[in-house]
């Protein structure tokens, strides 16, 4: 599904199994980039998926990771092997997954057990920046879904578009969800003046005013 001419969503319930999380593709130039990658479940669609795009296996660098629950982490093991790109996940999330806890990764919800995963960059600040190809991506640290939940904003075509998984929780004490920082985080988000959020699970909105009533 085609967002802008640099942005697609490759992955999701519909694209490549019930279970996953949406799944977006970046391409800038000559590097590309993901943003979560599913359970795994639906791993040969996603690289049929990402194949349709245009855009070659050796252009995608990095797997940026919004939070640590299996529904966005599951398969990110697969798409490492598969495009050798480095994984991205902030620090606070990154304990989970490298540790293999699937309590907090939410593992356990969807009947399984997470694998250690060893992650290549650690997000320690509020906000940093990455270079894809021509562009650059920011992240932003916004817990209270998870400790570490994080959401990536790029340019593309003049509109800002923010990946937010899980804007909308749930909030549950079992993944560690902190109710105060995630209204603080809801509230940053609306900061921002988003032009399309690509979510996690409700779709995408396009347009500041249809962002900024679902936040």
């Amino acid at each position: 599904m085609q967002i802008t001419k640099e942005v697609w969503q490759v992955g999701g319930d519909s694209l490549t199994a019930p279970e996953d999380a949406a799944i977006y593709l970046i391409c800038f130039g000559e590097q590309a980039a993901l943003i979560d990658a599913g359970t795994g479940k639906g791993h040969e669609k996603l690289i049929s998926n990402i194949e349709k795009c245009g855009v070659n296996a050796s252009q995608i660098e990095y797997l940026f990771i919004t939070h640590c629950h299996y529904d966005h982490t599951g398969g990110a093991e697969k798409v490492r092997e598969e495009f050798s790109c480095k994984i991205v996940v902030h620090e606070l999330d990154a304990i989970y997954l490298e540790k293999g806890d699937s309590d907090v990764t939410a593992a356990r919800w969807y009947g399984k057990v997470l694998e250690p995963l060893k992650v290549d960059h650690k997000i320690t600040s509020f906000e940093e920046s990455f270079l894809v190809g021509s562009r650059r991506i920011k992240s932003f640290h916004t817990p209270g879904h998870s400790p570490g939940s994080v959401v990536y904003l790029v340019e593309s075509e003049d509109k800002k578009i923010l990946f937010g998984q899980d804007v909308h929780g749930p909030l549950d004490p079992s993944i560690l969800s902190n109710q105060e920082d995630y209204i603080k985080s809801l509230k940053f988000l609306l900061s921002l003046k988003i032009d399309i959020l690509c979510e996690g699970h409700y779709g995408i909105f396009e347009g500041e005013r249809n962002v900024q009533s679902f936040i």
